[in-house]
């Protein structure tokens, strides 16, 4: 499918861009514009026949390589051939902004190709019109919405709150607003902005009478004609979860650029996980009749709904009686369990997955409970969407719009719920591989409850049925996908087909012009306290105060004590996470190196990835430890057990990888240009003294090494 004429095409596009912004040209750049290009080539013009390899292509390439650019050159112009959408998914919404509005628009000006391109967002980024309507309708005293979630957001005061909806609605009417919450002038409190948006459970689409005015309807009509679809890894799998096509355009007419590519497996494990927090959906079910008792003397006029109406309080009765007994169920199980009671919220994993017996029943009949209740508040939402169209008497049609909302958010809830149960109801004994089972002790403020979740423990099967055998291409990119300078780890963990296209690219960065020394140490991590105690006390030694530093640890316990312990050396120097946002100790930091001083960070495991602090802000890299995953982790936990029964040695294959790119990420902090130099300094002798460490060391950058 690579003809000549799009080669050239290609080819002049790059040139184009490199001329005009006064580039230098980057092997690794231009074997990643070709990697692309002839796996993309791979699809069929209209007309021809499949190739046999998939059209899948992951690419390792450092950060200085210039990814953006190279996806961009290669995938636009064969997307365009083949009337293909192209849907780049970033990792974060701020990446996703910076694309739209800074990245493409500068490929668009300086490569001489032509394009259109949109950004796609969830429901929840825009404000409801419906909501909002029935938000500042209950300020005058008219019919209350019912949160979908009252457990994980409290309802705001009103009179914070409806200044706020005031001012959209004002804003909306003079055409000063487009419905964006990120395009809102001030901050808004998560609370505020909760109550005036939607989620796919709750929106009656096309139905609703504000439709011509709705802000994602109106944002979602501009990605039809658009040649490139940005968005973020959830919104993408959110709709890959739906089927396809919801949002974004389908699979089958769209590819794929995944940014950031290293958090698929993860994000997507995120999306098909399902919980239910016991005494908090008690309260909800509670609360639900409440509403359906209010619901049908308004509701009277439409006959088809009086049946539901009549029929689902009992069936909310009995799924709460039913939640109650699974309530005493899994505390007996929590008090016979050995757990670690010196946690706040303590956990019981089940091994392998498996449901204890004599919960599988509990768990089937709240199961059917819940599929009743699914049913019938899916008939009454049905019901509704019609009346929304139709003309009953008595009846007004913001009524009609305000209990669709009601019913629709019941719904979402009951079917998620539902969800969870159905994993209870199963022993879970022939998975393979298995699905994590494991309760928690919440305590919140001295109010104690139980959480129930489920969730697969590989990505593979969920990625394999909805993107890679859906999809007409795939490119995967991230600095980090390699783990012990292997793809093993990402093809397990997301299921990409292992005859993809897969390449590592050269990065611009001399790596020579920085240094990995492992300092002599009397311990090891194994022993936690003396480790601590030798960070106190060879820190000071280590880092230099007069130069930016960041210092990442992988337990937050261990970062406390080391920072309680050396505070007095390095005083106002000294910035922690968890004493301020993320953003503010970076422009702390930033402030302080621009000033002449010395700036030192203290960070966790978010500090190690995406944070961009070049030339002066960062000279130097600590890392406390080799970043091997939390032991009781329940995923990691449930992965390992599976990998040991089948006679394989799940820490060398889990472990191990996850670690090496766990370090690889935490490194890539230090060179960010292709000028800076610096010293990355890793206070854990396991590197140098354990079989595993000469692997882990192999998969480094090749720094100049300095090895006690």
């Amino acid at each position: 499918m690579l003809s000549e004429e799009l080669k050239e095409r290609i080819r002049e596009a790059y040139a184009a861009i490199v001329e005009s912004k006064s580039l230098t040209p980057r092997w690794g750049q231009r074997q990643m514009i070709a990697e692309i290009a002839n796996t993309l080539a791979r699809l069929p013009a209209a007309g021809d026949t499949d190739s046999d390899a998939p059209a899948v292509c992951v690419i390792e390439a450092g950060t200085g390589t210039g990814k953006t650019i190279a996806y961009a050159v290669a995938a636009i112009p064969l997307a365009q051939a083949l009337n293909k959408r192209l849907v780049v998914a970033t990792a974060t919404v701020a990446l996703q902004e910076q694309f739209v509005h800074k990245d493409l628009p500068d490929i668009r000006d300086s490569s001489g190709l032509d394009f259109s391109f949109a950004l796609a967002k969830g429901r929840r980024r825009y404000v409801c019109l419906s909501k909002l309507d029935r938000l500042l309708a209950q300020g005058q005293g008219e019919g209350e919405l019912l949160p979908l979630y009252p457990d994980e957001m409290e309802r705001p005061a009103r009179a914070e709150a409806l200044p706020v909806y005031t001012a959209m609605i004002d804003a909306l009417g003079r055409g000063q607003w487009d419905g964006d919450r990120d395009n809102w002038p001030d901050s808004i409190a998560e609370d505020v902005w909760y109550g005036a948006t939607t989620d796919h459970a709750q929106c009656s689409g096309r139905r609703c009478p504000n439709i011509s005015q709705c802000s994602f309807y109106r944002a979602r009509d501009e990605l039809q004609s658009a040649d490139i679809i940005v968005t973020n890894h959830d919104l993408a799998l959110s709709d890959l979860a739906l089927g396809g096509g919801a949002i974004l355009s389908a699979p089958e007419d769209s590819i794929y650029v995944f940014d950031e590519g290293h958090h698929l497996p993860d994000k997507a494990l995120s999306h098909f996980a399902s919980f239910c927090r016991l005494h908090t959906t008690i309260q909800w079910l509670q609360d639900s009749g409440k509403l359906l008792a209010q619901a049908a003397p308004v509701l009277a006029s439409i006959e088809s709904l009086q049946r539901p109406l009549q029929a689902l309080p009992a069936v909310l009765d009995e799924a709460t009686e039913g939640l109650k007994v699974a309530e005493q169920l899994v505390a007996s199980l929590f008090e016979q369990a050995d757990v670690d009671d010196s946690r706040d919220d303590q956990q019981l994993r089940f091994e392998h997955g498996l449901v204890p017996p004599e919960l599988i029943p509990v768990a089937g009949a709240i199961a059917g409970q819940f599929e009743k209740l699914a049913g019938g508040l899916a008939r009454m939402e049905a019901r509704l969407e019609e009346a929304l169209e139709d003309d009953f008497a008595g009846l007004d049609k913001s009524e009609v719009e305000t209990w669709h909302i009601n019913i629709g958010g019941m719904l979402g809830r009951a079917e998620s719920t539902l969800a969870l149960w159905r994993e209870y109801a199963v022993s879970g004994e022939n998975e393979s591989p298995p699905k994590a089972r494991w309760m928690t002790l919440l305590n919140s403020g001295g109010q104690f409850g139980f959480e129930l979740r489920c969730s697969p423990v590989l990505a593979a099967d969920i990625l394999q049925e909805c993107l890679w055998s859906r999809a007409a291409g795939v490119i995967v990119t991230s600095a980090t996908i390699t783990a012990l300078n292997s793809f093993e780890r990402f093809i397990l963990h997301s299921g990409a087909p292992r005859d993809g296209n897969y390449k590592v690219v050269a990065s611009p960065f001399d790596y020579a012009n920085a240094t990995f020394s492992v300092p002599p140490m009397d311990c090891e991590p194994g022993d936690a306290q003396a480790h601590t105690e030798a960070l106190v006390a060879q820190l000071p030694g280590v880092l230099d105060p007069a130069e930016g530093s960041l210092v990442l640890f992988s337990s937050r316990r261990q970062m406390l004590e080391v920072y309680q312990g050396v505070s007095a050396v390095f005083g106002e120097k000294l910035l922690m996470q968890g004493d301020y946002s993320k953003q503010e100790i970076l422009r702390r930091h930033r402030e302080a190196i621009d000033a002449g001083d010395g700036s030192i960070i203290f960070g966790l495991a978010s500090f190690a990835e995406g944070v961009d602090l070049p030339g002066d802000y960062c000279r130097h890299v600590v890392i406390a430890k080799i970043p091997f995953a939390v032991p009781d982790s329940p995923l990691e936990a449930a992965l390992a057990e599976w990998v040991e029964a089948q006679g394989r040695n799940a820490f060398m294959e889990i472990s191990v990888p996850d670690a090496a790119l766990r370090l690889v990420q935490a490194s890539g902090r230090l060179l960010r240009t292709e000028q800076d130099t610096g010293r990355v300094t890793l206070m854990d002798r396991r590197i140098v003294t354990r079989r595993y460490g000469q692997a882990i060391l192999d998969s480094l950058p090749p720094f100049r090494r300095e090895l006690a």
